[in-house]
């Protein structure tokens, strides 16, 4: 007998059934078939079934039926030990579709099902569950729509242009490498780092600032692509903040920052530039810049876009759990930082509802 068990086959059970007419004990058989002794009297106990009955004989003895064997073990092969979480006609279910729709990934609809339902097991379920029942779905409409809500629903990486540098380059930049430690070390709010996302031919752009500390996402509506249109959109930008909230800023190389020191003088921030091909040095920025490509994808038109619907998406993002807030959202982390505690709860409470 080998140490891998694998399931009875129809001769076998045929041949169970053939010794047991023969009155073979459970002990005989196992030896007949190499089998465990305890394998053939599970098998013999839970398929022991009535034989014809015929009145004049009283109450049919019970026998055992190797057809209606093979159909019951057929049967619960096939059939799952317990349902599905991700059902199909289930709330869980319909929760999680709801959230993907709102741009939520997976992992952030875990972890908040776990906040939001601590005392309840069955609203707990794993990211990889939710890919799992999404991947699994049939071909069809639905599964189309359901994969194209999720983040990278076209992973296809195609290798970078290693051409010479187009975007020009400016002298006597303050660089990275001169920013106050705590910059780096995401002790406060304040310091931003910040991009351009360009549209179709470079024709339109947004303005992209994030907070390091807490992750908060401005989007700033561009009239264009030019350094005095950057300066008047981040001005705006920055204008509604308090002077706590704008500390530095640290930027790439490109030539719309050539008003930098304008900037710097009218916001008061500290302004400082990454070193050339590093987007590494602005990590936090560039993985913004992918969730917002969800609501903005590459080669759209970006200057269909009012200021208010640019609000609406970084409201949508600063609303998110992320995972290195520990699944509490951006808008919530700014404003306890900036000490507003109260809305900050009222933020967190409304995730949680």
């Amino acid at each position: 007998m080998g140490g891998k068990y694998s399931q009875l086959s129809a001769e076998e059970r045929g041949a169970i059934m053939a010794m047991k007419i023969q009155g073979k004990s459970n002990r005989e058989i196992p030896r007949a078939l190499g089998r465990a002794s305890s394998s053939i009297s599970r098998e013999v106990a839970r398929n022991m079934r009535p034989s014809v009955w015929m009145p004049q004989f009283g109450r049919p003895p019970l026998v055992y039926n190797a057809v209606l064997a093979g159909k019951r073990a057929r049967r619960l092969r096939f059939k799952p030990r317990r349902l599905r979480k991700l059902r199909r006609d289930s709330l869980l279910w319909q929760h999680v579709c709801g959230l993907l729709a709102l741009g939520w990934s997976p992992q952030q609809i875990a972890c908040t099902l776990r906040r939001q339902y601590p005392d309840h097991p069955t609203w707990h379920v794993s990211h990889e569950t939710i890919y799992t029942a999404i991947y699994a779905m049939p071909r069809g409409q639905l599964k189309r729509e359901l994969i194209a809500l999720l983040r990278q629903h076209k992973c296809e990486r195609r290798p970078r242009g290693q051409g010479a540098n187009r975007r020009g380059r400016f002298a006597d930049l303050p660089s990275i490498h001169d920013r106050p430690p705590e910059v780096e070390e995401r002790l406060a709010p304040g310091h931003w780092e910040g991009d351009f996302i360009k549209g179709r031919r470079d024709r339109s752009a947004v303005g992209v600032l994030v907070d390091r500390r807490t992750l908060f996402v401005i989007l700033a509506k561009m009239d264009g692509s030019t350094a005095r249109e950057a300066l008047e959109g981040f001005t705006r930008a920055f204008a509604p903040l308090p002077e706590e909230a704008r500390r530095t800023l640290t930027y790439d190389q490109g030539k719309e920052m050539a008003l930098h020191r304008l900037l710097a003088e009218q916001t008061g921030l500290s302004i400082y530039f990454a070193d050339p091909h590093s987007p590494w040095q602005r990590g936090i920025c560039e993985n913004t810049n992918g969730l917002i490509r969800q609501y903005l994808p590459k080669g759209s038109d970006l200057s269909v876009h009012s200021q208010r619907d640019l609000d609406a998406i970084a409201w949508s993002l600063n609303t998110r759990p992320r995972k290195t807030l520990g699944f509490h959202c951006p808008a919530e982390m700014f404003l306890r930082e900036l000490g507003h505690p109260d809305l900050a709860q009222a933020i967190d409470d409304a995730l949680l509802t």
